[in-house]
């Protein structure tokens, strides 16, 4: 029984995903509409494309891509307008930038920034670790005092 309640879950959510009155009546338009929707990140549930989310936003997306697609727009054309409008965030894929290598990139630097000022540090400690004359006495009498 459980089994079936979840299998008619993912089916609800499927054709939900893909009404058959939205679709559009050429088969190729619809087929780059579906291959959109799925680089599309739906903006409410953010870890699924549009192509897979119920969200009233993503079924509101589903319907500009389509409607870009009848106006004669490519592909590259509609994400570009779905980028000045949602921000890269829009983008499952994100595209390669400056930007966005600075923002991956930044985690690693920091690390090995951090780790030669440790290797520093702990070399300049082990340098500085030897004792003074005067220390070195002072050590001496408190452990003969120790031993008496």
């Amino acid at each position: 029984m459980k089994r079936l309640l979840i299998a008619l879950a993912a089916f609800a959510c499927i054709a939900a995903a893909s009404d058959p009155s939205e679709r559009m009546a050429d088969p190729a338009q619809e087929a780059r509409a579906r291959n959109l929707f799925r680089q599309v990140r739906c903006l409410v549930c953010q870890n699924e494309s549009i192509d897979d989310s119920t969200a009233d936003l993503a079924h509101d997306l589903r319907q500009v891509i389509r409607e870009q697609i009848a106006a004669g727009r490519t592909d590259a054309e509609i994400r570009a307008f779905l980028v000045a409008r949602y921000g890269e965030f829009a983008l499952l894929k994100p595209a390669v930038s400056a930007p966005n290598a600075a923002l991956w990139g930044a985690p690693i630097l920091v690390l090995l920034v951090g780790g030669g000022l440790l290797v520093l540090r702990l070399r300049q400690g082990a340098a500085t670790a030897a004792l003074s004359p005067d220390e070195e006495a002072r050590l001496a009498q408190l452990t003969r005092e120790e031993r008496d």
